[in-house]
């Protein structure tokens, strides 16, 4: 899959969970530690799921 399809699905991950939490009464300085944090996971497992493997020496 494309990096961009990653990213594009992780922001709406991160959109929900933050609409989710502002909703429900959350203080915005915890709902922005969680979007950070699902943020950097989710950019590092984009990135780790559609780098170009190493050619085989």
């Amino acid at each position: 899959m494309s990096f961009t399809i990653y990213l594009a699905g992780l922001l709406l991950l991160v959109a929900a969970i933050a609409w989710g939490m502002i909703t429900a009464g959350i203080t915005y300085a915890y709902v922005a530690i969680v979007c950070l944090a699902v943020l950097g996971i989710g950019v590092m497992m984009a990135v780790s799921r559609t780098r170009s493997k190493d050619p085989s020496s």
